[in-house]
């Protein structure tokens, strides 16, 4: 089967290696075409495909920045940014051109199933119409679904394979479709009535999340106010065996999902007359992490007795979650930029990050970053970081309880017997 993929980043190419490892020919398109290029030379930008494992099926991808050669495609997955613009709105600019440009060449019996995260009704009202332009139908004379991307970057435990794979057809036959293609790569399918149900449930996931770690960090404001040890609090509900998951607090929230997903639901929300508080609410508590951390450099800095202002901070960890490099709504970012706004010195440590432009600043090596700084922060805490030697030689703040993730967990002492309260 050839297939192709339109978007060879973060999700279309896993996918593209993915099937291609299952004996399928892929042709990837991307508008990058320096991106296109260094995968066709066999190098990967995205971290969970190494290069020795893209080079592995490199003779059954090709890559181009011409969507015309999907003509000769059975299936083509659209993969593209869907991000919101500055104001709020989902901006499905490129998920347009993908469709437009498919439509061109598009033919009769083609599957065409959409992974961009979109707002419910995406799928039926925008992308069919402008594939419909072909002069085919929908359902009809081509295969249409939606099939939300889950995975989750950096993970081993829950890959491409073993994470349910969502799939909604525009009609049961167009699921049909799409069923039968991820079954080639995906060990277990779930099947929606339709591309709006898939659609939400990728838009409800990513809620659930930032909903959840919203109500932690501003419990986390507030314990921290009245001087009560959050973490404490949280491992002991924790302890509970029903009706708690555990969500830990941090500096707000990052990637390419969680800091944007919901706010398509909240947009599309609006059709309806329908505000949707909890999403909004969980946004500006999110959002306002990053100025509550630097608060608390500032008052630690304060106890050291040194201002703020000239003072030597070190970030450990830039990226928005462990063990990954990429930078996208990562939290650390704007905490770097309040810092460097009232005066810091900065520089960082992270080794998955080599540099950040955008700031002025490159990794630090870590035998170099810790010998002539005032304070160390722990904003992400990644693997093989010797956390706790840095805390030891540097006023550390540690934003991620990654000074004591290795200490003793809460222990549940039994109930003295009563011959035992007496004595």
């Amino acid at each position: 089967m050839k297939i192709g993929i339109i978007g060879l980043g973060y999700v279309g190419l896993p996918l593209a290696v993915a099937f291609a490892e299952a004996g399928h020919d892929i042709i990837g398109v991307d508008c990058d075409h320096r991106r296109a290029a260094d995968i066709a030379a066999g190098h990967s930008h995205v971290e969970d495909i190494g290069d020795e494992r893209l080079a592995a099926v490199a003779d059954r991808i090709s890559t181009s920045t011409r969507t015309a050669l999907l003509a000769d495609a059975d299936a083509v997955l659209i993969c593209v940014p869907t991000p919101l613009t500055k104001n709020g709105v989902p901006d499905l600019s490129a998920l347009n051109d993908a469709a437009c440009s498919l439509a061109a060449v598009l033919h009769a019996g083609q599957l065409v199933v959409v992974e961009s995260t979109v707002y419910p009704g995406a799928t039926r009202e925008r992308v069919a119409p402008l594939l419909e332009e072909a002069g085919l139908v929908a359902g009809r004379d081509f295969a249409l679904a939606f099939s939300p991307e889950r995975v989750d970057p950096g993970r081993t435990d829950f890959t491409l394979r073993t994470t349910p794979k969502v799939v909604g057809g525009f009609t049961e036959s167009c699921g049909d479709r799409a069923e039968a293609l991820y079954r080639e790569v995906c060990d277990d399918i779930v099947r929606v009535t339709t591309p709006e149900a898939a659609e939400l449930t990728k838009l409800l996931e990513n809620i659930f999340r930032s909903v959840n770690i919203a109500l932690v960090n501003e419990l986390w404001i507030l314990a921290d106010r009245m001087g009560i040890d959050i973490h404490e609090v949280i491992g002991a509900a924790a302890t509970k065996p029903y009706g708690f998951m555990r969500f830990d607090p941090g500096p707000g929230m990052g990637g390419h999902c969680l800091p944007v997903d919901p706010f398509y639901l909240s947009w599309k929300a609006r059709e309806y007359g329908l505000p949707t508080e909890f999403i909004e609410l969980a946004g500006k508590v999110n959002h306002r992490m990053p100025q509550f951390c630097v608060d608390k450099v500032h008052h630690a800095l304060n106890e050291l007795g040194l201002p703020l202002r000239g003072a030597r901070i070190l970030i450990l960890g830039v990226a928005y979650k462990p063990g990954v490099g990429d930078v996208r709504e990562a939290p650390a970012l704007r905490i770097l930029e309040k810092l460097g706004e009232l005066g810091a010195t900065l520089t960082y440590h992270d080794p998955h990050v080599p540099e950040l432009p955008a700031l002025g600043l490159a990794n630090v090596p870590l035998e170099d970053a810790t010998s002539d700084v005032d304070i160390a922060v722990i904003v992400t805490a990644h693997p093989g970081v010797p956390h706790d030697a840095i805390a030891a030689a540097v006023p550390t703040v540690d934003l991620r309880w990654a000074l004591r993730k290795d200490a003793a967990r809460l222990t549940r002492t039994s109930v003295p017997k009563t011959a035992d309260l007496a004595r």
